[in-house]
C-alpha cells in the first residue's frame, strides 16, 4: 500500500500520511471540479443517505454566505494537539472515493509502513449517535486490542480528552441537492490510538459494533 510523507515535526520524528485508496468506498464531500459541482454520494448522516460536507469552493458556488465548509486544501496543518493530517478529497478530483463508510456493524484493515510509532491518528465521524470501535494494533511480535468510543459528530470534545481532538470543528452540513441543512456545530474528530513506541507496528484492524454510522477519513502516523 502506498503512503504520503509530510514534514518532520521533531528531530528524528516523521509524519506519515497513509494512502487508504484501496479501501475507500464513499464520496462524502461535494467538490467543485472543472467549474461543476460533484455532489457527495454517501454522506455523513442518516446512514449515508442524509447530508454531507462541502468544500469551501463548492459552498461559495452554491451562494452560501460565510459557509463553515471544508478548506480546499485537504492537508490540515499541525497544531498543539496533532500533526499534519491529509484527507482524501480534492477539488481537482471528480470521481475518486474520499472516505470509508461503515453502516451498522463492520470492519476494515490497512497496512502501515513497518516502524516504531510514537503516535497514530484516525480521522473519524460518527452520526446516529456514538460508535463503539475496537482497534487491533498488529506488531511484529504480536498484537494488542483497544476499545474506544467515537462520539456523535455534533458533540463537543473535552479539551483534556487523552485520546480525541478536533481535526475540523464547527462545520456546516449540506443535503443531497447541496443546500445547507445546518450551518454549524459538526466536526471531524481525530483519535490517537496510542501505539506502543517500543514495538514495531505493521497493520491496524478496526471493528465497529452495530449502533452508529461511522465514516473513516484518514490515517496519520508519527514515526519515532
Amino acid at each position: 500500500m502506498g503512503l504520503f510523507s509530510s514534514a518532520t515535526i521533531q528531530e528524528r520524528e516523521k509524519v506519515i500520511q497513509i494512502d487508504l485508496t484501496k479501501i475507500l468506498n464513499a464520496r462524502s464531500v461535494t467538490t467543485l471540479a472543472g467549474g461543476k459541482l460533484v455532489t457527495w454520494t454517501k454522506g455523513i448522516d442518516g446512514n449515508g443517505e442524509a447530508d454531507g460536507y462541502l468544500t469551501m469552493a463548492a459552498a461559495v458556488f452554491m451562494g452560501d454566505k460565510d459557509p463553515k465548509a471544508l478548506p480546499g486544501n485537504p492537508l490540515f496543518s499541525a497544531n498543539d494537539k496533532h500533526p499534519e493530517v491529509l484527507l482524501h478529497y480534492s477539488n481537482n478530483d471528480g470521481a475518486s472515493n474520499q472516505t470509508l463508510a461503515v453502516t451498522h456493524a463492520g470492519s476494515f484493515s490497512f497496512q502501515v509502513p513497518t516502524s516504531h510509532y510514537s503516535a497514530f491518528y484516525l480521522a473519524l465521524t460518527s452520526s446516529e449517535g456514538a460508535s463503539q470501535i475496537t482497534v487491533k494494533l498488529n506488531y511484529a511480535d504480536g498484537s494488542e486490542s483497544k476499545s474506544f468510543e467515537v462520539p456523535d459528530y455534533y458533540m463537543d470534545l473535552s479539551l483534556n480528552d487523552p485520546n480525541l481532538c478536533y481535526l475540523a470543528h464547527d462545520l456546516g452540513k449540506w443535503g443531497k441537492t447541496n443546500n445547507m441543512a445546518e450551518k454549524d456545530h459538526h466536526n471531524i474528530d481525530l483519535l490517537n490510538i496510542h501505539p506502543d513506541p517500543k514495538r514495531i507496528m505493521k497493520s491496524i484492524d478496526v471493528e465497529k459494533t452495530a449502533p452508529g454510522y461511522l465514516v473513516f477519513w484518514a490515517a496519520t502516523g508519527v514515526i519515532k
